[in-house]
């Protein structure tokens, strides 16, 4: 029989592209989404599929699976200023409640069960590149607080259930992300700025520009989430690309790859937005023989080409006024 493997958040842009690797490799995955932030667009290619399943259900809510379950990867969550500072609660109860759920499911059906964190666990660094062993630097009462802080309290209660029941579990700290299926509204830096130049509008950057950020795309993401998963390792890896680059010259990156004349100007620097964001993946390395394999200049194309196909009434859709709060 195939193995089983639930993906919460399953609807979302980094879920949807983990049901497509897990039916790849032969499991029969069960995506669950309550749709908040998730698209059913981005799974609707595999609604046919036999070995594929989808429950429209909360995390935060009692959660029940019928049968066996030998993976689960939580991905439940929002993962964006924009979608964060809108949803405050509900970002710190699928952290929380959500998470001990699914870790009492994994208890239950003695699963395997992945906790997706997140770079923001750092904060606004005070140590450079980031690695494992650091604490991080967060504002817990400030507007980003909600994420970090659920995030972290993540982490802290799956290592709980890992020491207390042995429950077997994988945290992954994920760095910057982009690809196909990045929403265009979401207000992460990659979507903002393509967003911009092909509604013809100038590129906003904040601050000076100066704040980098380590992109990485989406495949590589995946296959470093999927052999963490199949490690034997407990405790959180950072899974991340350390090429590292400005703001400012990631704007004029965009400019130079979308063929447009668009000017960059600048706003005040969102309050705890992080200045550096860079992984040390040394233990990626180590513990699963992983490092991204795509170039920026190769990911940007690809995800650009996807922006493109969007229609006229998904980029106007897409069009904020102001993302001097949401931008990270």
């Amino acid at each position: 029989m195939k193995k089983r493997v639930l993906i919460t958040g399953g609807a979302g842009f980094l879920g949807s592209h983990l049901c497509d690797r897990f039916l790849n490799e032969g499991f029969e995955v069960i995506a669950m989404d309550n749709l908040i932030t998730g698209d059913l667009k981005n799974i609707q290619h595999l609604f046919e599929r036999e070995d594929f399943h989808f429950y429209h259900h909360d995390v935060t809510k009692f959660v029940h699976v019928a049968g066996n379950i030998d993976y689960i990867l939580h991905f439940a969550s929002p993962a964006s200023p924009i979608d964060y500072l809108k949803i405050p609660i509900q970002t710190l109860k699928v952290g929380s409640l959500g998470t001990h759920n699914l870790l009492g499911l994994a208890k239950e059906k003695k699963a395997r069960i992945l906790i997706a964190s997140t770079s923001e666990v750092y904060g606004d660094p005070l140590v450079h590149p980031q690695s494992e062993d650091y604490y991080g630097n967060v504002n817990t009462i400030g507007p980003r607080g909600v994420y970090d802080e659920a995030k972290r309290f993540q982490e802290s209660m799956t290592m709980a259930y890992h020491r207390f029941h042995g429950l077997e579990t994988r945290i992954a700290r994920i760095f910057n992300t982009y690809g196909p299926r990045m929403r265009l509204n979401d207000g992460r830096v990659i979507p903002a700025f393509i967003g911009q130049a092909l509604r013809g509008e100038d590129l906003t950057v904040f601050g000076d520009g100066s704040q980098t950020r380590s992109f990485c795309y989406v495949d590589d993401q995946v296959e470093g989430l999927f052999r963490l998963l199949m490690s034997d390792y407990s405790n959180p890896v950072n899974i991340g690309n350390p090429d590292e680059i400005s703001i400012l010259d990631f704007a004029k990156e965009i400019i130079k790859l979308t063929g447009t004349d668009q000017k960059i100007i600048f706003k005040p620097l969102p309050k705890d937005d992080p200045l550096q964001r860079q992984p040390n993946i040394d233990l990626a390395k180590k513990v699963m023989g992983w490092e991204p394999k795509v170039s920026r200049e190769k990911g940007m194309e690809e995800t650009y080409k996807y922006f493109q196909s969007l229609s006229k009434e998904e980029l106007e859709k897409s069009e904020h006024k102001d993302f001097s709060k949401h931008i990270r």
